[in-house]
C-alpha cells in the first residue's frame, strides 16, 4: 500500500477515503511544512497531499539526491507554492483541484465586492465598539453597485464565474483583461486591449489571474493609478499578485475609494498600516472556506492520487 502524507488536517471524509487505499500519515499542524519537513516528505513517502505554503521549490528537489516521492497533490487550484517544471524534472507529477473552488470563491468575490463598496467593515466597526448614533441620511454612504461597470483581470473559469454574478444578479457591465482571447465569457462582456483599460474603465476591479512568477506584482502602483478615485480593488487571486505596498499607498492617498482582500502578499502577515486603515476589508483567506467545498477538493485530490497509484493518468495533472 503506497505511503501517503496529509500535510494539514482535512475534513473527515477525505481523510477516511485516502486511508481506505493509502498508509496515511496526517500531520495535525496548521502552518506550511518547513524545509527539514518538505525534504522529509519527498524523502519518505510515495505521494503527498501538500496545500496552500508548503513551498516545494527546486531547491527543496535539488536537495533530494532521489525523491521516493512521486505525486504531489496539491490540496487547491493554486499551485505556486510548488515549482511544477522542478518537480517534472525529479520525476514527480503535480495535480491541482479545478473546478471545486470555482463557486465558492466567486462567492467571495461579490461579498467583498458588496463590503467593500457599501462600507459593511466600516458599519460592523462602528456597531462593534458602541459608537452607533443611529440612522441617518448621510451616515456611511457608499457606492452602489447596480448597474456600475465591473473590471475583471483574468477571465478563467472563476472569472467567468464572477462575471455572471455580477451580470445576472446586479445587472453590471463587464469588461475583461485576458492573456488570450476569449469569444465566450457566459454573459455580455468586452475584453478590453490593456490592463491599464479595464483599471480605468471600471468602478470595481476584481483580480483572478493564477499566482506565479508571470503574475508577481502585476498590479502594481501604474494599475493602481489608472484608476478612478470612486473605484474599489478587489483581490481574491494570490496575495503577490498586488503589490501590498502600491495598494496601500493609493487607499492612504485616496487615490482608490476602498478595497477588499481575501489574500496577502506575505499570508499570515498583513502589514499594520493596511489593518489600520477603515477603506479596506480584510479576510482570513476564506475564498473555499465552506465545508462542502474542502470535502470536494479533497476528493478530488484524492481521486488523483487513485489514478496515478493504478497506473491512469490523473485527471487534473498540470
Amino acid at each position: 500500500m503506497p505511503r501517503l502524507l496529509i500535510t494539514r488536517p482535512l475534513p473527515v471524509p477525505v481523510l477516511e477515503a485516502a486511508r481506505a487505499r493509502f498508509d496515511t500519515v496526517v500531520r495535525e499542524a496548521h502552518h506550511p511544512l518547513d524545509a527539514a519537513e518538505l525534504e522529509a516528505s519527498l524523502r519518505d513517502f510515495d505521494a503527498v497531499l501538500p496545500t496552500l505554503g508548503d513551498l516545494y521549490s527546486a531547491d527543496v528537489f535539488a536537495r533530494v539526491a532521489a525523491s521516493r516521492c512521486r505525486i504531489l497533490a496539491n490540496f487547491g487550484v493554486g499551485y505556486n507554492h510548488i515549482d511544477a517544471e522542478a518537480a517534472r524534472a525529479a520525476g514527480v507529477v503535480v495535480t491541482n483541484t479545478p473546478g471545486a473552488v470555482t463557486d465558492a470563491t466567486a462567492d467571495i468575490a461579490l461579498m467583498l465586492m458588496l463590503m467593500s463598496a457599501r462600507r459593511a467593515g466600516e458599519g460592523e466597526r462602528l456597531v462593534r465598539a458602541g459608537r452607533w448614533e443611529g440612522w441617518h441620511p448621510t451616515q456611511l454612504l457608499g457606492l452602489h453597485l447596480s448597474g456600475k461597470r465591473l473590471g475583471i483581470v483574468g477571465m478563467g473559469r472563476i472569472g467567468r464565474a464572477i462575471a455572471r454574478r455580477a451580470h445576472l444578479g446586479f445587472g453590471m457591465k463587464v469588461v475583461f483583461f485576458n492573456r488570450s482571447p476569449l469569444a465566450d465569457a457566459g454573459v455580455p462582456a468586452c475584453q478590453l486591449d490593456s490592463l491599464q483599460a479595464v483599471m480605468a474603465a471600471a468602478d470595481v476591479v476584481v483580480v483572478a489571474v493564477p499566482g506565479g512568477p508571470a503574475t508577481r506584482h502585476l498590479i502594481d502602483a501604474a494599475a493602481l493609478a489608472a484608476m478612478q478615485p470612486h473605484a474599489h480593488l478587489v483581490n481574491i487571486a494570490r496575495g503577490d499578485v498586488v503589490d501590498e505596498a502600491a495598494l496601500i499607498a493609493a487607499l492612504e492617498s485616496g487615490g482608490i475609494a476602498g478595497a477588499g482582500l481575501d489574500v496577502y502578499e506575505r499570508e499570515p502577515e498583513v502589514p499594520a498600516r493596511l489593518r489600520a486603515l477603515e477603506n479596506v476589508v480584510l479576510l482570513p483567506h476564506l475564498g473555499t472556506a465552506a465545508l462542502e467545498v474542502r470535502v470536494a477538493m479533497g476528493m478530488m485530490a484524492v481521486e488523483n492520487l487513485i489514478a496515478f497509484a493504478e497506473g491512469r493518468a490523473p485527471p487534473n495533472a498540470v
